[in-house]
């Protein structure tokens, strides 16, 4: 059965790599991604590859969220009552979660290769949601879509490359190793663009277009796939060389969006981890 629809998939065509969109798919009762389900994937991943922290937080975090004292299998089973956040990373660790990321992406497989070549990198992820829980304002190294499942939730997504949302030195630390929260102030609520999302809906997010996420007033369960591209690596490679250059005293351009290549520099900061040149 066909997951995203023929107009969700021409939407996705004049949109494609840049423009955030929604779309529609078919997925709500796929039963992998029922809460029993999940708790079981959870207990065959490994420890860094689930993450899960109170719902009750600002949208702005300075360092890591608090966590909220259960176990990851009494999170998701708890997640009405518990006032949380989960989420389960890299889900294709287990064979039939694997199946499930790539039959998803095979739908999209042509437009994505045709606009930014090879598909690299696969990869998905799960977030599970208390009422009204906060995921902070962040960025993603990856092409990604959000598929909602059951409940609702708003992502308000900001501008990709532009250092109002983003400042550059925030991108270079990030692909440095840093973290991927953003520093957040109210004044940039204006610019930020909602997307509504209930079962059967889905949205797209560009590669490093800041983004926060408020659940609705039931709990949530939604799936990201995700994968990255040859533009995607070289953008975090310009990034890491421009940083590098910035600890030397230089202020350096940023790196192009999409289609600018960024191949030069890309080029020129895998020279320098090969002569142990990228630190300071």
């Amino acid at each position: 059965m066909t997951v995203f629809g023929q107009e969700s998939r021409d939407v996705f065509a004049r949109s494609y790599p840049e423009v955030p969109h929604k779309l529609g798919h078919s997925l709500a009762d796929e039963p992998r991604l029922t809460l029993d389900a999940l708790a079981g994937l959870a207990s065959q991943l490994p420890a860094n590859s689930v993450e899960y922290n109170r719902g009750d937080l600002p949208i702005g975090v300075d360092g890591k969220p608090a966590p909220n004292g259960l176990t990851i299998e009494d999170t998701i089973r708890r997640i009405a009552e518990c006032d949380s956040w989960a989420v389960l990373k890299n889900i294709e660790q287990v064979p039939a979660y694997h199946d499930l990321l790539v039959d998803l992406l095979e739908e999209l497989r042509p437009v994505i290769e045709s606009r930014t070549g090879p598909m690299l990198t696969p990869q998905g992820y799960v977030f599970i949601s208390s009422p009204n829980a906060v995921t902070p304002y962040h960025f993603d190294p990856e092409h990604n879509i959000l598929l909602q499942l059951t409940g609702t939730k708003i992502m308000t997504q900001f501008p990709a490359g532009d250092p109002a949302f983003a400042p550059d030195t925030v991108h270079e630390s990030y692909h440095l190793g840093g973290p991927r929260e953003l520093p957040w102030d109210d004044t940039l609520a204006k610019g930020g663009t909602p997307f509504e999302l209930g079962p059967q809906g889905a949205v797209y997010v560009p590669v490093m277009a800041p983004h926060f996420v408020r659940n609705g007033p039931a709990s949530s369960i939604s799936l990201s796939i995700t994968w990255r591209s040859e533009w995607s690596y070289a953008e975090a490679a310009a990034r890491c060389f421009n940083g590098s250059l910035r600890q030397r005293g230089f202020a350096p351009k940023a790196p192009g969006r999409w289609p600018h290549g960024n191949r030069g520099k890309s080029i020129a900061w895998r020279v320098m981890r090969r002569l142990g040149a990228g630190g300071a």
